[in-house]
C-alpha cells in the first residue's frame, strides 16, 4: 500500500504592533490562529488533517529554520526577500486577507508558488455593516453626531430610503453582498466592477471607465474595491466632485481609493453630505489626523468585515478547503492574479 504523502504547513501569526497587522491588542485576539483554533477547524477535515504536519509560529521567530521544509504558507505577511531560497519546497500561500496590496509588487514570487486570499470570508459581516452605513447616511446620522458634540439640538428628518439610488464601487464579495441587501430595500443599485458582469441586487452594472456618468446620479457610495494600481486615487477630487451635495460616501475597500484630504475639505464645506470611513493610511489612525474632527464624518477603527468570533474559523474552513483541492491536484479557490494585484 502507497504511504500518503505528508504536507509540511507553516502558519505565522504576528504579535500587535503599531506598524504590523494586527496593529491592536484586540485585532491580535481576533486574527491569531491558534493550534486550539486550528485543531477545531482540522476536525470539519480529517482525511485533509491527517496529512498535514502543521507548525505554528509567531512573527519570524523560528521563520528561517521551518520555511526551508515548509511547502505550505498560512500568514498575513512575511519576508519576501529571497523566497525562493528561504522556502525551497514552497508551493502555495494562503494570506488570511482579502487585500493582498502589502505584498505587491509580486515581482518576489517564485515560479510555480500559488498565492491566494481570504475572499468571500467578510461577505456576511461586512454586508451588514455596509446596510447599517447606507442607513446611517440616509437618516442623516454623521450629521446628528456632529450635532451631538456641539450641543445643537437641530432636527434632521428623514424619508423612506426606496427609491435612492446606491453606486458600489468594487462589487466582489464584499460590495456584492451590499448589493442584496440594498437592493431588498428598494434602493437602485448600480455597481462598478473591473469585468462589468452583472451580479445579484445591482440592477445596473457598468465598468470603470463609466465611473463618471454614474457618480452625479448616487444617493450614496459603497466603496470596497482593493488598493491596486488601477485603483489608486480612483476617487480622486475631479471624481469627488462630481457628486451633488445631497449624496452620502462609505469606504471599507482601502484609503488609497479615495482623495481623503479632498473629502474632509467638501464634508466641511456641507458640499457632500456624510461619510463613514473605515479604512486609512496610516492604522491606527493617528490622534493627531484632522479626520477626527471632520464634521459629518464617522470614523471606524477598521472593523467594517471583520467577525471576532468566526474570522479564523472561516478563515480556516476556507484554508482547508483549499487543501482539500491541493491534495487532489485541482486548481485552489480565491487564487491571486499578480499581475492585478488582486
Amino acid at each position: 500500500m502507497t504511504q500518503e504523502r505528508t504536507v509540511k504547513v507553516h502558519v505565522k501569526n504576528n504579535h500587535a504592533a503599531p506598524d504590523t497587522f494586527p496593529n491592536t491588542p484586540e485585532g491580535e485576539e481576533v486574527f491569531t490562529i491558534t493550534r486550539e483554533r486550528f485543531d477545531a477547524a482540522a476536525a470539519h477535515y480529517p482525511d485533509v488533517a491527517r496529512r498535514l504536519e502543521v507548525f505554528i509560529d509567531w512573527d519570524t521567530e523560528t521563520w528561517v529554520s521551518s520555511m526551508q521544509a515548509a511547502e505550505v504558507l498560512l500568514t498575513w505577511d512575511f519576508p519576501t526577500e529571497n523566497l525562493a531560497a528561504a522556502a525551497p519546497n514552497l508551493k502555495m500561500i494562503h494570506c488570511i486577507g482579502a487585500g493582498v496590496e502589502h505584498l505587491l509588487p509580486m515581482d518576489w514570487l517564485p515560479d510555480g508558488v500559488t498565492l491566494t486570499n481570504n475572499k468571500g470570508v467578510h461577505a456576511a459581516k461586512a454586508g451588514e455593516f455596509g446596510l447599517m452605513g447606507v442607513l446611517m447616511l440616509h437618516n442623516k446620522v454623521p450629521a446628528l453626531m456632529t450635532n451631538q458634540r456641539a450641543a445643537a439640538y437641530d432636527s434632521l428628518y428623514s424619508t423612506p430610503i426606496a427609491g435612492r439610488t446606491l453606486l458600489v464601487v468594487g462589487v466582489g464579495s464584499i460590495g456584492g453582498a451590499v448589493a442584496k441587501h440594498c437592493a431588498d430595500l428598494g434602493l437602485n443599485v448600480i455597481g462598478v466592477s473591473r469585468h462589468g458582469r452583472a451580479a445579484e441586487g445591482v440592477h445596473k452594472m457598468v465598468t470603470p471607465d463609466a465611473l463618471d456618468d454614474v457618480l452625479p446620479s448616487a444617493d450614496f457610495v459603497f466603496v470596497s474595491t482593493p488598493m491596486t494600481p488601477e485603483t489608486a486615487n480612483l476617487l480622486d477630487a475631479r471624481r469627488l466632485d462630481l457628486l451633488k451635495p445631497t449624496a452620502g460616501l462609505i469606504n471599507v475597500g482601502r484609503a488609497g481609493v479615495i482623495d481623503y484630504e479632498h473629502l474632509a475639505v467638501k464634508l466641511e464645506a456641507g458640499s457632500l453630505a456624510g461619510a463613514i470611513l473605515d479604512v486609512f493610511d496610516p492604522e491606527p489612525l493617528p490622534a493627531t489626523s484632522p479626520l477626527w474632527s471632520t464634521r459629518n464624518l464617522v470614523v471606524t477603527p477598521h472593523v467594517s468585515a471583520d467577525d471576532g468570533d468566526s474570522y479564523v474559523p472561516l478563515t480556516l474552513d476556507l484554508f482547508f478547503r483549499n487543501m482539500e483541492r491541493y491534495l487532489a491536484g485541482e486548481e485552489p479557490l480565491n487564487q491571486v492574479r499578480p499581475e492585478l494585484g488582486y
